[in-house]
């Protein structure tokens, strides 16, 4: 019985941060700022002079994360079976498989690895990996879940709308290449070759380094240019009314949850239902009578 009281416990703060529960409020605090400070530290470490300053730090600093963030881990891993529908072995396997879970073990996973004697070449690209916290803001970050929720709402347009970039990427790599190969088969090697003008173009950056000589590639170039500009826009359109529908929502979502709250009566100490609020203005407007609902 006290097993399963701590499991589910435990599994409560890892999880939400209900108002009033101070220990999982605490804990998703604590969390967030450690995440930050580990942000803040590997982006520090990438300067000679500060690292070579402040290395001992960072070392133990890192090891002192590596043991919260593994100990999360692990708790969550034993926990989450207290979730509804989640069973002992297939339920812990499929958490683990889950996009936040691989985030949170990406994470720790380049501390571990020298133990295991792999190549130091290796391991200097999976250093990389301990940005990978970054992505664990998520968890603790009620705003990041809005973003989530605006993707996966707008899911077919964001997709359709990529597919159309991607074409468009495609046939104006390739018409360059025809247009401008002879003139310049350095510059145009190939349609992969070309691609790198073609996003710049698109995307209305236009670094310089490559562009089009000829008078018919001039042309067709700023025709691409122009269709550019509108195409790319597609994606900013859709997302930016995917979060003031998903603002809306929510807002009608916190409304409606302060409506059904129920109501104390400062004279008699009783509660009242949001309806029966309704009901007794609707019966003062008919009798004149004041009730003692608030």
């Amino acid at each position: 019985m006290f097993y399963t009281k701590t499991k589910n416990r435990t599994w409560e703060i890892l999880s939400t941060a209900k108002h009033g529960d101070y220990p999982a409020v605490f804990f998703q605090w604590f969390m967030l700022v450690l995440i930050l400070l580990n942000v803040i530290a590997v982006i520090l470490s990438t300067v000679n002079s500060i690292n070579q300053q402040f290395n001992k730090f960072f070392n133990w600093f890192e090891a002192f994360s590596v043991i919260i963030f593994s100990l999360e881990y692990l708790l969550r891993l034993w926990s989450c079976t207290s979730a509804p529908g989640r069973g002992p072995l297939w339920g812990r396997i499929k958490f683990a498989f889950y996009p936040m879970s691989i985030i949170d073990l990406l994470s720790v996973l380049p501390f571990y690895l020298p133990f295991f004697g792999l190549d130091l070449r290796f391991l200097r690209i999976l250093r990389m990996f301990r940005i990978f916290r970054l992505a664990k803001i998520g968890r603790y970050y009620q705003s990041l879940s809005l973003m989530r929720n605006v993707f996966a709402s707008k899911k077919e347009e964001i997709i359709l709308s990529a597919t159309i970039m991607g074409v468009l990427l495609i046939l104006s790599a390739s018409l360059l290449y025809y247009l401008e190969n002879e003139a310049q088969p350095k510059a145009f090697s190939s349609i992969p070759a070309a691609m790198w003008w073609a996003v710049t173009a698109l995307t209305t950056v236009g670094y310089g380094d490559i562009y089009p000589v000829t008078p018919l590639g001039k042309f067709v170039a700023s025709l691409i240019a122009i269709s550019g500009i509108g195409m790319f826009a597609l994606p900013t359109g859709i997302i930016s009314s995917g979060f003031v529908e998903e603002i809306q929502k929510h807002k009608k979502e916190k409304e409606h949850l302060e409506a059904s709250k129920d109501i104390t009566c400062p004279h008699c100490g009783k509660h009242f239902s949001h309806q029966d609020r309704e009901k007794s203005e609707a019966g003062e407007q008919k009798s004149g009578v004041r009730s003692q609902i608030p």
